[in-house]
């Protein structure tokens, strides 16, 4: 399990392998009622226009429903006896007809609108609030799960309030209506009718756990080959270049056929109750056409009568059946509201106090780490950093050197305060970073990561990321600054040029100084230079490196340092080991001393 991240992977969609299938939701979401179905409720009233135009929609569908049974009875009763009942019973019924077929249309457009708003919306305050989360829930949360939650859960919540949501009310006023209909229409053969409703509604209620509890196994087992996929696909360089991939289409092949085996559990519950539910429906509706054809033929009801109530008690047992369908899509989507609730709910560790303070201006840029003592979440056991002290003037360049796992990399994440220190304080210019708004704080601090993130877009928006208001001038100089106007301009269409997914048309050398063409933009007091020149060839290097001074001239800077050009510049060097500062001075000072950063000088610098 990967414990320390570098500062660029706090920017990165990568994290740590995590063996548990988000714990948050595994207990509690299984077990969702469909009551948590409720916290639909605010999305949808949000849309009370297109809300009450569908109501609107399904009550006149609903009475044109049930209005063509009584159009069937004049046909067969009184459209028989002479032309002119003729023509008026078949007009009546196509007027009925054409009223359900534009009340519907209404009714499907109205509802499928509001479903796709309230999905939208749903899934823009779940992104919005999944975005805003500390580092911390990031770290213990798979990024395929977040997307299963924003894709399959919420297309889950489409189909309730699209389709389940108005085929549940609409078949609701239909059985309602119905059985109205069928006592004025002929009481004794409604009470027959009856009986099969509390039979059919029975297998539903005892199937309904079982059939729960499937429905949340297959949405998991979904989940799960999804973030397969993503981790694959996300790093199909990687598998391509150790020919992996028939081992990775073994595994995602194994994954699917377990989802489909959990899948195929709950279709065979779902459609054991869906069967259960029809035959005892349709049983009534059989027994009472038993006995309404021993009455028209002793001419105690007209043909006309039997034929309207066997048409209504279709249309009572239609909606009956529908209804057991839409309790079984309900019992699926509970769960996905269950977990998107639980989602919603979390609250970052990392957040902006009541009364924020303000740092003063302008940011002169001292940073000061004071007995700062830093453990990861998931390994409470292991100090990352301990005891940590360090201050750096106003426009000083400290390199920071060290070992792997030496806590270089945790001393940035602080500073950025993506996490918070256990005990200690982190001041910048005096004021306690705890005080400030993370967002503010993170204005003032530029990062150039070892892994450069470049976004599916434009050049352009790739570097106006350090800035958005950047003028095109602005923008254009950055990037002269960094040496990238070269290739950006030879490019097909400049700095309007898509660079593909994770700047796939770039070299590594290109897309990193896209990443220092954005930090240049950003313009921020303080920097931090996670080995920025490493994946620059020889000539790259030395052009971005007159940048990069250019950049650190007058601004604090903090750079992570492997190479020993990097650290000849530096003001002064602090030597890390297992999270403390164990010397610190000038390169010839530290030579001279010996000990630990003399042997990596050694090991990694000196050629």
């Amino acid at each position: 399990m990967q414990i320390h991240r570098t500062a660029g992977e706090g920017l990165r969609d990568s994290k740590p392998v995590n063996l548990h299938h988000w714990p948050m939701t595994q207990s509690s979401s299984s077990k969702a009622p469909v009551g948590s179905l409720r916290a639909l409720w605010p999305f949808v009233h949000a849309h009370r226009n297109l809300l009450v135009a569908w109501l609107l929609a399904l009550a006149c569908s609903s009475t044109a429903t049930l209005s063509l049974p009584v159009a069937f009875r004049r046909m067969i009763d009184q459209g028989f006896s002479s032309g002119a009942n003729i023509d008026r019973a078949f007009v009546f019924l196509f007027m009925v007809a054409l009223a359900l077929a534009l009340a519907t249309a209404a009714r499907f457009y109205f509802v499928s609108l509001l479903g796709e708003r309230v999905v939208a919306d749903m899934r823009q305050q779940l992104y919005s609030h999944v975005i805003g989360l500390d580092a911390g829930f990031h770290d213990r949360t798979r990024s395929g799960e977040l997307v299963s939650r924003l894709t399959a859960d919420a297309e889950l919540l489409r189909s309730v309030v699209a389709s389940s949501m108005s085929v549940a009310l609409r078949s609701t006023i239909t059985v309602i209506g119905a059985i109205a209909m069928l006592f004025v229409t002929s009481p004794h053969l409604a009470a027959y009718a009856l009986v099969g409703i509390p039979l059919a509604v029975l297998p539903i209620v005892i199937g309904s756990r079982r059939l729960q509890k499937a429905s949340r196994a297959s949405q998991d087992r979904v989940a799960d080959a999804n973030t397969l996929a993503a981790e694959t696909l996300g790093a199909v360089r990687t598998v391509q270049a150790h020919a992996r991939e028939p081992y990775e289409r073994d595994r995602f092949g194994h994954s699917l056929a377990i989802a489909v085996d959990t899948a195929r559990r709950r279709i065979r519950s779902q459609a054991i109750v869906t069967a259960v539910a029809i035959v005892l429906i349709f049983g009534a509706i059989t027994l009472v056409l038993w006995s309404g054809a021993h009455d028209v033929v002793a001419h105690r009801m007209s043909a006309g009568t039997l034929g309207q109530f066997v048409l209504y008690a279709l249309i009572g047992g239609g909606s009956v059946g529908a209804l057991a369908e839409v309790w079984n899509e309900l019992q699926r989507a509970a769960g996905g509201m269950g977990r998107i609730s639980e989602l919603l709910s979390e609250t970052p560790v990392i957040a902006a106090p009541a009364h924020p303070a303000a740092l003063p201006q302008p940011v002169r840029g001292e940073v000061v780490f004071d007995d700062v003592t830093f453990h990861y979440p998931m390994r409470q056991d292991l100090p990352a950093i301990e005891r940590f002290n360090l201050h750096v003037r106003p426009g000083e360049t400290v390199a920071l050197v060290g070992p792997s796992g030496a806590g270089k990399s945790t001393v940035f994440s602080l500073l950025l305060r993506f996490h918070d220190p256990q005990s200690g304080h982190i001041g910048i210019d005096g004021v306690d970073v705890r005080t400030l708004d993370p967002a503010a704080l993170r204005e003032t601090i530029a990062l150039v990561p070892q892994s450069p993130t470049i976004f599916a877009t434009t050049a352009a928006d790739n570097i106006r990321y350090g800035r958005l208001d950047a003028t095109d001038a602005e923008l254009r100089a950055a990037a002269e600054s960094a040496e990238a106007d070269g290739f950006l301009d030879a490019l097909p269409e400049g700095f309007a040029s898509e660079l593909g997914e994770r700047g796939a048309r770039l070299s590594g050398g290109q897309q990193q100084r896209i990443v220092i063409a954005r930090a240049l933009l950003k313009n921020a007091p303080i920097l931090l230079l996670d080995e920025a020149t490493s994946a620059l060839d020889a000539q790259s290097e030395r052009a971005v490196q007159h940048a990069l001074e250019n950049l650190m001239a007058g601004r604090t800077t903090l750079v992570i340092a492997h190479r020993l050009a990097t650290v000849l510049k530096a003001d002064r060097i602090v030597v890390m080991d297992r999270g403390r500062v164990v010397a610190e001075g000038t390169h010839d000072a530290l030579m001279a001393e010996g000990g630990l950063y003399s042997e990596l000088a050694k090991l990694q610098f000196l050629d």
